[in-house]
């Protein structure tokens, strides 16, 4: 029986992130591999990812002229009620959220920002 790969690829790229975690668990168990890198690769591109950071911390410095915009931002951000997040606003500078991937954290500053605060990642 031949394999169709081009339409294997095809139905991949369809898939879902949990879909695709399904069907790896699937050939794990079916057929006793491990889709985990193995650890001498790993130790040589360690290296690399130990010089490089991957968890930030988001520190609201300075509000700038726009207060009520990034107490929105920050409710936004954090999810945080009203009040803690006007306390937090009130309070700078603060660490609005810690050990956050770097994504998420230039993501969280673009937003803050936009309305005028200063941040800074850590």
């Amino acid at each position: 029986m031949a394999l169709d790969v081009n339409a294997i690829v095809d139905q991949l790229k369809e898939s879902s992130i949990l879909e695709l975690n399904d069907l790896v668990k699937a050939i794990e168990e079916e057929f006793g591999v491990s889709a985990a890198a193995p650890v001498a690769a790993e130790g040589a591109a360690g290296a690399d990812a130990a010089a490089e950071k991957d968890s930030f911390t988001v520190e609201l410095s300075e509000i700038g002229q726009e207060k009520v915009k990034v107490i929105k931002a920050v409710r936004e951000i954090t999810g945080l009620g009203l009040k803690d997040a006007k306390g937090l606003v009130d309070n700078a500078p603060s660490a609005l959220k810690e050990d956050v991937a770097k994504d998420e954290a230039e993501e969280m500053k673009a937003k803050l920002e936009e309305v005028g605060a200063v941040v800074n990642l850590k």
